[in-house]
């Protein structure tokens, strides 16, 4: 598993080794997570598969590119050997407490062609930009922490 967040559109990503996430601010620290007065998030955190990652860099054949590390994805959570739900509704568990609500794909945007000519078409396909969710539960999560599917 891996953790970064960003604390300002553009801004650079920040890998981290464990951090809190709650339903008021998402990923500490990270400027998405906010909730609005009024609104019902939507987009708090974002995850995506390290399969999903490689099989995307492999198709542009850069998958020993160093300078394309997951986080340049701007995803918040990386996950690995566990498929990620690919429906709103969806609850994934990490860690002893956070669950997190999958709300929507998290459909690559025009920036991931500033990063990699061809990166937004590959990462296009069966959700491979990941899912975007809410939080439902907080809790503080750490890289090797448990990820679990609870429905």
């Amino acid at each position: 598993m891996g953790i970064a967040r960003h604390d300002r559109p553009r801004g650079p990503m920040e890998v981290l080794e464990h951090v809190a996430v709650s339903a008021n601010e998402g990923v500490h620290g990270d400027f998405r997570g906010a909730v609005r007065p009024g609104r019902r998030p939507r987009r708090q955190v974002s995850l995506i598969e390290a399969e999903s990652w490689a099989a995307a860099l492999a198709e542009l054949d850069r998958s020993d590119d160093p300078s394309l590390p997951w986080w340049v994805r701007r995803a918040n959570l990386l996950t690995e050997g566990i498929r990620l739900p690919r429906e709103a509704g969806a609850i994934i568990a990490i860690g002893a407490d956070l669950q997190i609500e999958v709300t929507t794909e998290c459909d690559p945007c025009s920036r991931m062609e500033e990063i990699a000519p061809g990166l937004k078409a590959v990462l296009t396909p069966d959700w491979r930009g990941g899912v975007l969710g809410r939080v439902i539960a907080d809790g503080e999560i750490a890289v090797g922490d448990e990820i679990r599917i609870l429905a």
